[in-house]
């Protein structure tokens, strides 16, 4: 994508000069699929990373799969999650594990240290490699599993020799088939890419992923969502708001943001600054319809600060959040001073942008 699309969104000054500029671009749109606000390119192309993971989560749920295998609300928020790997998240992720017959062997995501610090304290100090199961992913490739598993149980037969998160795997065509209906796109305008997982990963303009994440949060709006799909959509955005310990993590933006919202935003970031929300109908004011956010950090946003900020300002601009929950997370932004190593406050990252309506 040429970086004409991103404009910039953050600044950082050291002092009284800007030492750095975040460039970004912002599609924010109702569930009728009005663009209502937006900043720099909302038709920008770009990878959702981990902000995909409710809509990979969709068609196992819409099939039957929360039935099939009794999921509780905490089972699907975790399957949607980029988990910290705390002892939490990964007893849920081994109970569900072990309702659905699936290994942890089984897992193609990696392995990484847990994101959680003392956690991964803890197994050093124990002397303890950490394993699939700790990986952030962990959740999402169970679900993937687990969604074989019915389909096996249920007497469907797959070809041999395709691992399930190969995209010509049928299930990974489905989850693709489902993201693509829920953005309002053609299937063949989806591009593809291989996440840091190792799963499909989809790229699709800014504004139809929140028209994606605005239908989530209301299906029934304007009857284009199968009735199957919008009780699977219910589902998944209930659980993820009842249960934001299990999408992030102790001091996750996703967490926090969904704790303070208090059922009236779901919340899910992606790498390379990438960050998705929900705004349910009534969230910005009486009467009002769902919204979809979609934001992208173009240089990654490598030490992820860029990206929450910017996220706590879309918001503040459009009154989706109070002066009080603002305060709450504040350690997120808006705006947040830096520090040296000595703890001296030696400048300032500030939102660089009012969003075009």
């Amino acid at each position: 994508m040429s970086t004409s699309a991103y404009i910039p969104v953050f600044e950082i000054k050291r002092g009284k000069t800007v030492e750095s500029i975040h460039n970004g671009s912002i599609a924010i749109v109702d569930v009728h699929g009005n663009l209502i606000a937006w900043y720099g390119d909302p038709n920008a192309v770009t990878f959702l990373r981990s902000t995909a993971k409710p809509f990979q989560a969709l068609p196992f749920l819409e099939h039957g799969g929360q039935t099939a295998f009794h999921l509780s609300p905490r089972e699907i928020a975790v399957i949607c999650a980029s988990h910290s790997g705390t002892d939490e998240h990964v007893e849920v992720i081994r109970t569900l594990q072990a309702r659905a017959g699936v290994s942890e062997s089984e897992l193609l995501c990696g392995v990484h240290q847990p994101y959680d610090r003392p956690t991964a304290e803890a197994l050093a100090q124990r002397q303890e490699q950490p394993t699939a199961n700790r990986h952030n992913c962990s959740g999402k490739h169970t679900g993937m599993l687990a969604y074989v598993k019915m389909e096996v149980n249920e007497g469907k037969e797959f070809p041999s020799g395709l691992d399930y998160i190969d995209p010509e795997h049928p299930i990974q065509k489905k989850i693709l088939h489902t993201f693509a209906e829920m953005c309002g796109l053609p299937v063949d305008q989806i591009r593809l890419g291989v996440d840091g997982c190792s799963a499909p990963n989809f790229a699709a303009p800014l504004r139809n992923v929140a028209l994606a994440y605005a239908r989530m949060c209301d299906p029934e709006a304007g009857n284009v969502v199968p009735f199957e799909r919008a009780a699977a959509c219910r589902s998944i955005v209930s659980a993820m708001m009842s249960n934001p310990d299990m999408v992030g993590g102790p001091g996750q933006f996703d967490t926090r943001l969904m704790q303070i919202a208090a059922g009236r935003i779901v919340s899910k970031g992606g790498a390379e600054g990438y960050q998705g929300l929900g705004l349910m109908p009534d969230a910005l004011s009486p009467g009002s319809p769902a919204v979809g956010i979609a934001l992208k950090i173009g240089d990654g946003d490598a030490r992820g600060k860029a990206r929450s900020a910017v996220a706590l300002e879309i918001l503040r601009q459009l009154g989706g959040l109070s002066k009080e929950a603002l305060q709450a997370l504040s350690s997120f932004g808006p705006s947040f001073p830096v520090h040296n190593w000595r703890e001296i406050v030696v400048g300032e990252g500030y939102p660089a942008f009012n969003l075009q309506r």
